[in-house]
């Protein structure tokens, strides 16, 4: 985490200015259905969504982002994603990238330190109140309510990171895996009910965003 002295001086040298065009995106965050309609956030009375010197939120014009959720800098959001109340998205050193289908939940983070950027495939579950910071999840993972994801971890596909866990840096937590404790442990392979049951927990958390769209 940065220091309140690296924060000051983040924030000193902060100024709001005129957003740049759209930016490239790379080929893994490029959306690949035809037509697909992605946007910068450009839309200054847009408060929550907030462009980092040089570095300007992308987002997938199919996405739900709450109100009152916080996106900073360098972040591409895919289609049908949500990301849901106080949640925060902050890539002012690294990209942070959030795949398709994929929801981030009320008061989770996700922070991208210099070096570590924050991937997070398809269809993925990130609870309330989890932590990611620098680290790789892979697509249809759920991490339970408050766990912790620090630098360079990589959770596999299929796997559940129980609540409260804390995955620290470099670990690899192979795909299929449940993830215990802290410092989290493998104690054993998820069960395809349990894999199905996270894509049809990401499926309807998408369905919700949908009538939540339509309310606005």
């Amino acid at each position: 985490m940065e220091s309140k002295h690296r924060l000051r001086s983040h924030l000193s040298g902060f100024r709001f200015r005129a957003l740049p065009a759209l930016p490239r995106l790379s080929s893994q965050a490029r959306p690949r259905q035809a037509g697909a309609n992605v946007t910068a956030a450009t839309d200054t009375a847009q408060n929550n969504i907030s462009p980092f010197p040089g570095r300007t939120p992308v987002i997938h014009d199919t996405a739900f982002i709450d109100h009152s959720a916080r996106l900073v800098g360098d972040v591409v959001v895919g289609q049908g994603v949500s990301i849901w109340p106080m949640a925060v998205v902050r890539a002012d050193e690294a990209p942070t990238v959030i795949g398709k289908g994929s929801a981030i939940l009320d008061l989770a983070l996700l922070e991208s330190p210099a070096g570590s950027p924050v991937t997070i495939g398809e269809g993925s579950v990130i609870s309330h109140g989890a932590i990611v910071h620098g680290a790789h999840i892979a697509s249809a993972v759920l991490l339970g309510a408050g766990a912790i994801v620090l630098d360079d971890a990589v959770v596999g596909e299929g796997s559940i990171v129980a609540a409260g866990a804390v995955v620290t840096p470099r670990t690899v937590v192979p795909p299929n895996s449940l993830v215990l404790g802290s410092p989290a442990r493998v104690v054993r392979k998820t069960t395809p009910e349990e894999r199905d049951g996270i894509r049809e927990q990401a499926r309807g958390l998408l369905r919700k965003s949908r009538v939540y769209l339509m309310e606005r």
